[in-house]
């Protein structure tokens, strides 16, 4: 007998593969690490000027004699509605009083680069200068700048050259002296380098020392701006004329504290805005975080 033919089949092995969750977007949290940058840098800022504000006005309560914030934001308004006005001489807008310390601080601080910056270059490169100048600079660096304008008036018989006098006087040594630390920190390496290909001695501070010094010498060039729009306030406060220091000096003998308060806050702004217009061409030229 045969046996009855069995038919087989073949079962199908099904292979569950695990689904993919996909994770839930949560949008309120991106949100909160996208903003989380931007209160960072806006609020503490903020706190910082609302807690000045806040002293200010208990000050302004205690001292009937001290103006209040709202007080001097009024009488900000009415100065600078019309800052080029000219009455006279000695009494015009405060942007013209603005415009006459620039004048004087880009005079001044120009003539001290020119000076300054290549005899930096020569007392880094060069020990006899460095040793023949050293002594000189350590002397008269602790001066202070006022000190030097009775000198410039005797000289130069005017307030005027004698404020840009004071201004050059004093920011030369910033110059100087850090353009000279960045030559003498060129490493070895690259003078032996240049000794080797025979180089000129133009060619070896065109091309491996001032790359090299740049950021020491505007390092240098952003402590004697601050250092110069400094002197020029207090220069004119001696020397009288028409400038910012003379200004707030004038308002002084007027008993005009708003106004005193006002160009406080202006001369700050000022030497603010110059600082970070040099820490921008330090940026343009340098790959080193200068911003701080």
């Amino acid at each position: 007998m045969q046996e009855p033919a069995v038919e087989k089949t073949e079962s199908a092995v099904v292979e569950l593969k695990p689904a993919k969750v996909k994770p839930v977007k949560n949008p309120t949290a991106k949100k909160q690490r996208s903003f989380r940058p931007f209160f960072l840098s806006v609020l503490p800022p903020l706190f910082g000027i609302g807690m000045l504000i806040l002293i200010w006005e208990i000050i302004a309560v205690k001292n009937s004699a001290f103006p209040s914030p709202w007080v001097t934001l009024q009488e900000a308004i009415n100065i600078f509605s019309d800052p080029f006005y000219q009455k006279g001489p000695n009494d015009q807008g405060i942007g013209w009083n603005i415009y006459a310390s620039l004048k004087r601080v880009a005079v001044g601080f120009g003539l001290a680069a020119a000076v300054g910056i290549p005899m930096g270059f020569l007392i880094g490169r060069f020990k006899f200068l460095s040793g023949m100048f050293n002594p000189i600079i350590s002397l008269l660096k602790p001066v202070s700048p006022l000190a030097w304008l009775p000198i410039g008036l005797l000289v130069f018989k005017s307030a005027h050259p004698a404020a840009i006098w004071s201004i050059f006087i004093c920011s030369i040594w910033p110059m100087i002296i850090n353009t000279a630390i960045g030559v003498q920190r060129v490493p070895q390496d690259y003078m032996n380098v240049a000794r080797v290909l025979n180089l000129s001695e133009w060619k070896i501070v065109t091309k491996i020392l001032l790359p090299s010094v740049l950021p020491y010498m505007l390092t240098g060039v952003r402590l004697a701006i601050g250092t110069a729009w400094l002197v020029i306030v207090a220069a004119e406060m001696l020397t009288g004329g028409v400038g910012i220091g003379f200004w707030v000096w004038d308002e002084w003998n007027n008993l005009n504290v708003p106004h005193i308060i006002i160009a406080i806050v202006v001369i700050g702004l000022v030497g603010l805005i110059l600082e970070q217009i040099l820490v921008a061409i330090a940026r343009a030229f340098t790959y080193e975080d200068v911003g701080t």
